[in-house]
């Protein structure tokens, strides 16, 4: 079994979303990247250091939150996070006053001497993201941090990973099968399927306007949609929506014609504006070709 070909990236600052079916490769890629595992053939480097030939600094200014449930019960929180502070090159003394102050960022500090054993999972996904900035890393690699936690949990987890990226100023590469969770709190983007890159950029570019309008009204929009197709403007209504095709060119003028239509028809106007790609439209197949 093939878990990446051929992938080529370049991962930009800020926090990216790396997304992709089950078995896409998301876990294999960032294993590669940490040195974790050996790829059979080509090369990353992460920091500007090879992961295979230079693995140790590439983990003392990387951190990582895997995805499944590795926390050893019988330890404290603490003495947890000081081991993989440690483990980072952090020396005793500055690898606890360091742990002390991860835990305190994430929640923890008052239960930060118990045994993990009796930890939630909201919980555990918090010491494991303690341990992965608790050496003040430049990368963050979080692998399905969400995984398991209810509403609650994961908004708190995911209002958390936004503090990280925007008071420590790390770059952050966060793995997740929930495209809500990608939209919320990334700036960019990475989707990959059977291990191969599809699609990568900003959010914001990926998101871009169509060529289609949008309105919705307090009313029935069928008779609108008639009128203005009078008038030459390829409208459809469905119900309270109206949806307008418009080129970019025409965008003022056929607005300007919603609008005088609308208050014509004395109904109340909701909202008009042009809508935007969705991020489920990537998974779907006409946009998932490979890049090249």
């Amino acid at each position: 079994m093939t878990a990446l070909d051929s992938l080529r990236l370049r991962v930009e600052p800020g926090v990216v979303g790396l997304v992709g079916p089950n078995g896409a490769g998301k876990s294999t890629l960032l294993k590669i990247l940490l040195g974790l595992l050996q790829p059979t053939s080509g090369s990353a480097t992460v920091l500007g250091f090879d992961v295979a030939r230079q693995s140790m600094q590439v983990r003392e200014l990387v951190g990582y939150s895997p995805e499944h449930d590795c926390i050893p019960g019988d330890m404290s929180a603490v003495n947890f996070v000081v081991h993989m502070a440690r483990m980072s090159g952090i020396p005793a003394k500055a690898a606890r006053e360091r742990a002390a102050e991860a835990l305190r960022y994430v929640g923890l500090f008052e239960e930060r001497y118990r045994h993990m054993q009796g930890y939630s999972t909201g919980m555990k996904q918090r010491v494991k993201l303690a341990q992965a900035i608790a050496h003040d890393p430049r990368l963050l690699f979080l692998d399905e941090p969400t995984n398991g936690l209810d509403p609650e949990g994961r908004d708190e987890m995911l209002a958390l990973i936004e503090r990280v990226g925007r008071e420590f100023g790390m770059a952050i590469v966060m793995s997740s099968h929930l495209l809500s969770e990608i939209e919320r709190v990334c700036d960019g983007l990475v989707l990959i399927e059977q291990g191969r890159l599809v699609r990568a950029g900003r959010i914001a570019e990926l998101t871009d306007e169509t060529s289609v309008l949008v309105v919705d009204l307090e009313g029935d929009a069928a008779a609108l949609a008639s009128q203005l197709r009078g008038q030459g403007v390829e409208a459809a209504a469905d119900g309270r929506r109206l949806e307008i095709l418009v080129q970019p060119e025409e965008a003022l003028p056929v607005r300007d014609a919603v609008v005088a239509a609308v208050a014509d028809a004395g109904l109340p106007l909701l909202r008009l504006e042009q809508r935007r790609r969705q991020l489920e439209e990537l998974f779907e197949p006409g946009a998932r070709e490979p890049v090249a």
